[in-house]
């Protein structure tokens, strides 16, 4: 029988940035992790970043992983039904950033067992909670939250719920990661419905940006960021609170940073 409940999210949808518009477009600055869940684990991956990685030839086409395309840029969804009997098999999103796909299957299958293949769009499943699309996650490859080198594990699932109010569309991303997250990563993005909006395709090739000795990784050792200090210095941000952590997600800890010092003898 099908599910009256249901709501009809196949079209175009425009992203609407605004959301967190520095950090969707310009990217957040290094060193700044606060608001986000992170262990030290994740801490320590953070502060070793170089953004020169991404000039490296085989990270220039590397995809956005699933829970982090929402980020940016339009998409377009669609459904799967079964001929005779209509039931709903499957839903599709294509993401303009990467041309990337995936199939968040409807039919009630269960997720592979651990050792099946890890994929940037990983395995998804969906229920119908009314009529909100949830959807549940797994078999992620190892990707970033942020990308600023904030990273995400191959261990984490995530759960999404696509609710539409006439024609504007909010998808929510819940993460959890056991190896870097110490609490839930929550995002919102908003879409609206474009009626005659069409996807432009995306080729992406590969080129030597920086000549390098070969094998040479642009990272930085631990303690050795020469930049980590810029944001907290520019923006008057306590060490501590740039420095992330799950305290740093909620309103109180506006509280705690106003006992802080500031870097730099700012006020």
């Amino acid at each position: 029988m099908l599910a009256s409940a249901q709501v009809n999210l196949s079209g175009v949808w425009s992203s609407r940035l605004d959301e967190d518009f520095p950090d969707r477009l310009a990217g957040p600055e290094l060193g700044d992790y606060g608001g986000l869940p992170i262990n030290a684990a994740d801490r320590l991956r953070a502060t070793s970043w170089n953004a020169s990685l991404i000039t490296l030839p085989e990270y220039q086409c590397r995809v956005h992983p699933s829970d982090y395309a929402a980020s940016f840029a339009d998409i377009r969804m669609w459904e799967d039904r079964d001929r005779d009997t209509q039931e709903l098999v499957a839903i599709h999103i294509h993401h303009f950033a990467w041309a990337t796909e995936r199939t968040i299957w409807m039919d009630g299958r269960p997720h592979p067992p651990d050792y099946a293949l890890h994929t940037a769009m990983g395995f998804s499943t969906g229920k119908w909670d009314g009529d909100i699309l949830t959807v549940t996650t797994t078999h992620l490859k190892e990707g970033w939250a942020r990308r600023n080198g904030v990273a995400r594990s191959d261990r984490a699932t995530v759960t999404e719920h696509f609710i539409r109010h006439g024609d504007d569309l909010t998808w929510v991303i819940v993460v959890n990661d056991p190896v870097y997250f110490t609490e839930p990563l929550f995002r919102s993005r908003d879409y609206v419905f474009n009626a005659t909006g069409q996807i432009a395709p995306y080729p992406c090739e590969s080129v030597t940006e920086i000549i390098r000795p070969k094998g040479q990784i642009p990272h930085y050792l631990p303690n050795t960021n020469p930049f980590l200090k810029e944001y907290q210095v520019n923006h008057g941000i306590p060490e501590q609170a740039a420095m992330g952590g799950a305290e740093t997600m909620y309103p109180e800890y506006k509280q705690k940073i106003a006992t802080m010092p500031k870097p730099g003898g700012a006020k």
